[in-house]
């Protein structure tokens, strides 16, 4: 593999790219101690590069969710749709949020096996039905979210970033996003 964030298009030139583009790109390196390489391969369009990380921001900042229960819906979906970069980016995140070292791996080949609460395993169930088959899904499905406990708000936030997922994960592949090697150790145990 090489090191360039994506195989398939070229990565910009930091120095070529708007300077809030620029901007970003430096405090999320600065947060992470390297720069995820999401970052330079979505900045081949810093208009995309804007609206996507302003939507992404919105999905695990301003939502009842809590951020492992977001983490679960990425490597979930993400596994689904056979996203190495999400799977491995994502799954260090998860295992960081949850405190459980294992758990993205289970959730990355199959979530109907990960030790999971009832709700989570509901909410992981309609994520992959979202994906696999969207058509199916209907009000059922929704009701299943609410018997498991979840309001409206947290089944919107469900629904959001099952979608933005199935996108990213699907730009991911589409570029050939290559996973940094700093996120395989990440949240594991010593």
């Amino acid at each position: 593999m090489s090191d360039e964030a994506m195989g398939r298009f070229p990565v910009p030139d930091g120095d070529d790219l708007p300077e809030d583009v620029r901007e970003r790109i430096d405090e999320e390196t600065d947060r992470a101690g390297f720069t995820p390489n999401v970052f330079e391969a979505f900045a081949y369009k810093p208009s995309h590069f804007r609206a996507f990380f302003a939507y992404h921001d919105a999905l695990t900042e301003e939502t009842p969710l809590a951020r492992e229960e977001v983490e679960m819906l990425v490597v979930t979906v993400s596994g689904v749709n056979d996203c190495l970069y999400c799977v491995v980016a994502h799954g260090a995140l998860l295992r960081i949020f949850a405190e459980a070292p294992t758990l993205a791996d289970q959730l990355a080949t199959n979530h109907r096996t990960a030790d999971l609460s009832d709700p989570h395993r509901e909410m992981l169930d309609f994520a992959v039905t979202l994906t696999e088959t969207p058509g199916r899904v209907d009000g059922d499905d929704l009701d299943a979210l609410r018997a498991a406990g979840f309001g409206d708000e947290e089944i919107w936030d469900i629904a959001s970033v099952v979608s933005l997922f199935n996108l990213s994960n699907r730009m991911a592949i589409v570029a050939d996003m290559r996973p940094n090697e700093e996120f395989y150790a990440m949240g594991r145990d010593d």
